[in-house]
């Protein structure tokens, strides 16, 4: 079966008679009517009754068929309307790994999505880093928001933006006090503080990421979690040092202050697969993230003073804590957990940098 054949048929049904469909078809009464019976020969049914009297009428079969026949083709319809708004990418599904590190920039582009591509769907996946980018080469996902990703085999890593770590050290310190006064001080005496950092089997680019801007860093005790680490900060005699990224409001800890340092930053990529340049809906979630990169002014740090107000810390960069947690979402927002102020969230405590767990990458 044929949708020619059942074009003609419906045309037919509705013309009452094969030159008048013909006409409407474009075609020859002949093509017609031998579509026509192409189309009773595999049906094994007669579908009209032709007569010199009465003309062309559906048999009792063709009237219980003529909806199938134009539910069939309305269908058939859709497909190519999808098809070509996939490929002119305002249609389709797009399977992006991230993370809940991400949410709040990943929210704010699905808003923007949903107004440029409202037929767009984002399907949102939950893994480790390392399992997002072997999910993008495999297929398994379109696409993965990936943190400190310098090169990867088989993925192209196209630059979103970069976002500030975040300094622990005891508040006691005199670095400490002398970037609450507003110094920034060198790098070179961050550098000879120990740092709790994460193995590097855990997060190598991290380590790259230290190495190139701490030459001769002074390796601490190894990063666990984020509230054992600063527990061990605030009590540990000998003073050092952590890093981690910003995932919500900080932790209440009076004996740890939070900092930031212009150009320790973590750059942030949409990794794509490298052996095809990105499909359209893929280039428009691209824009989309894109569009979500620092406008470049200074926000604070805050950490969560115990009666609930934000207590100020010295900003030196932006930091926009991201909050919520992600999950199947479209772009047009149906279903998801939202981040905006009146809607639900699932806050998500602050991540250490590049921890495998629990903190996402």
């Amino acid at each position: 079966m044929e949708l020619r054949q059942l074009e003609c048929f419906v045309a037919v049904a509705e013309e009452l008679g094969f030159v008048r469909a013909a006409e409407r078809l474009h075609a020859v009464p002949a093509s017609v009517s031998r579509r026509i019976a192409r189309l009773e020969a595999e049906l094994g049914l007669r579908l009209f009754d032709r007569s010199a009297t009465h003309g062309v009428r559906l048999t009792a079969a063709g009237e219980r068929l003529l909806p199938e026949a134009r539910a069939a083709l309305a269908a058939a319809a859709r497909v190519r309307d999808t098809a070509a708004g996939i490929t002119a990418g305002t249609e389709g599904l797009v399977r992006l790994g991230t993370s809940r590190a991400f949410a709040d920039r990943v929210y704010r582009a699905l808003d923007v999505l949903a107004a440029r591509r409202p037929g767009l769907r984002v399907r949102l996946e939950r893994a480790p880093q390392e399992a997002r980018l072997a999910a993008v080469r495999s297929g398994t996902f379109d696409a993965a928001l990936v943190r400190t990703v310098r090169r990867a085999d088989g993925v192209a890593l196209h630059p979103l933006w970069d976002e500030p770590l975040i300094v622990a050290l005891p508040a006691s310190h005199a670095l400490a006090l002398d970037l609450a006064d507003g110094e920034a001080p060198g790098l070179d005496r961050l550098a000879r503080l120990p740092l709790r950092l994460v193995p590097r089997a855990v997060n190598p680019d991290l380590h790259d990421l230290v190495t190139a801007a701490l030459p001769g860093w002074t390796p601490g005790p190894p990063f666990t979690t984020l509230l054992d680490t600063l527990a061990e900060l605030a009590a540990h005699p000998e003073p050092s040092w952590t890093l981690f990224h910003p995932v919500g409001p900080l932790p209440p800890t009076p004996r740890i202050a939070f900092r930031t340092l212009p150009g320790l930053t973590a750059p942030v990529s949409l990794a794509l697969p490298a052996d095809r340049p990105p499909a359209p809906p893929l280039q428009a979630l691209l824009e989309a993230l894109t569009a979500m990169a620092p406008a470049g002014h200074p926000a604070a740090v805050t950490a969560m003073a115990p009666a609930g107000r934000p207590a100020a810390v010295a900003p030196l960069s932006a930091v926009r804590p991201p909050v919520g947690t992600p999950g199947p979402h479209t772009a047009a927002g149906a279903g998801r957990r939202a981040t905006s102020a009146g809607r639900p969230a699932e806050v998500a405590g602050p991540c250490p940098a590049g921890a495998a767990a629990p903190a996402p990458g």
